[in-house]
């Protein structure tokens, strides 16, 4: 491991051939059915981070707004293959990933066309396992496969969890984030004992975090007294460059490095690392 610093801040780069590539994807999914929680943003500089840290990384987006495929410079409205295709089985998921100009990162896009398929895989053969069988072909040829959900408990989401080998949980610091927690974690109870038991919480990550108020501290206290562990120790605080970088198809850590919300993703992306 390699150490530097510039302009004060202090970056962690791991030398590449030091990294192993594991023999399957992990599958993570990001989940929350509240939103404006920072799910999109997440994935976005997640992937990145663990891409620059030696990781193949495949980013799924299943939410019909389609926030992570423009995060990564993706037009949605150009886009010839979508994840809607593939679910519904126009095409094959290797023929709607698209590589990107950032290190390690693959993309299967998405765009409004997906908001049909809740329809449409209402009444479709293994609807609940669509997703998690199309990616089965491409999970050999990447570390990590992530997937961002739309804010909603809807089949997509189901979908989603069906697939994955965990989930993590971006909220505020908010009562109401709670009472979602607590309705999310019923469902996933539920897909775990009927869909797929591999299923697990991989964490919670706190996001526009501050820490000046009481109702964070107090909201976090709640959260250790019931997910004990299951929290990130990296907490994702407001941040201009974090808000800033969406609107250059960029991930944070490509637009400016060396912002305070670059390095604290890049920790999180250790952290999940060391999780799954």
């Amino acid at each position: 491991m390699k150490l530097f610093a510039d302009g004060g801040t202090l970056i962690t780069v791991f030398f590449r051939e030091g990294i192993t590539p594991m023999a399957n994807a992990k599958i993570v999914t990001f989940a929350n059915q509240k939103g404006g929680v920072g799910k999109s943003t997440s994935v976005v500089n997640i992937a990145a981070s663990l891409g620059v840290l030696g990781r193949r990384v495949l980013v799924v987006d299943v939410d019909p707004q389609g926030n992570t495929t423009s995060g990564f410079g993706i037009s949605k409205k150009t886009s010839a293959g979508t994840i809607y295709d593939v679910l519904i089985g126009r095409t094959d998921a290797a023929d709607a990933i698209q590589t990107t100009e950032f290190e390690n990162i693959s993309v299967l896009p998405a765009n409004i066309s997906l908001a049909g398929a809740e329809f449409e895989l209402v009444m479709a053969d293994n609807r609940e396992s669509r997703l998690k069988n199309a990616l089965e072909p491409v999970m050999p040829d990447y570390d990590y496969i992530l997937i961002d959900c739309p804010p909603s408990l809807g089949i997509l989401t189901i979908n989603a969890l069906v697939a994955a080998d965990g989930l993590v949980v971006p909220m505020q610091c908010e009562y109401y984030s709670l009472e979602g927690l607590s309705q999310l974690m019923l469902s996933v109870k539920q897909i775990k004992k009927r869909y797929n038991p591999k299923l697990q919480l991989a964490g919670i990550l706190i996001t526009m975090y501050n820490g000046r108020l009481n109702l964070s501290t107090q909201v976090m206290d709640e959260l250790k007294k019931y997910y004990a562990g299951k929290i990130f120790n990296t907490a994702i605080s407001r941040n201009v460059k974090l808000s800033e970088a969406p609107s250059f198809g960029q991930p944070v850590w490509y637009y400016d490095r060396f912002s305070k919300g670059a390095a604290l993703y890049h920790e999180v992306a250790k952290e999940l690392m060391q999780k799954i």
